[in-house]
């Protein structure tokens, strides 16, 4: 029995293909949902504002006390005021 191997050439070349067109696919879907993601945690360091509650990247909750150019001071418990980079701000709750 003798192996064909044309037939094997074109075989790899397809699935070949078809890796690289799915990789393609995945890729826009990835920076797509990037892109969407930034811009909202964009809008979130823009929008913040005295009295709103917020939770940081770290899963800690506060609420703003005051919000400078790149800091903000956040009241993590009673009496418990922390100064922040305005960046770590995950969202607001």
């Amino acid at each position: 029995m003798r192996i064909n191997w044309e037939v094997v050439t074109w075989t790899c070349i397809t699935v070949g293909v078809l890796l690289g067109i799915a990789a393609i696919i995945l890729i826009f879907i990835s920076a797509r949902n990037l892109k969407k993601r930034t811009s909202a945690l964009k809008d979130v360091h823009v929008e913040l504002k005295p009295g709103m509650k917020v939770m940081f990247c770290g899963g800690f909750y506060g609420k703003v006390v005051s919000v400078a150019q790149e800091k903000v001071e956040i009241e993590m418990a009673k009496n418990t005021v922390v100064t922040v980079s305005r960046y770590s701000i995950q969202s607001i709750v």
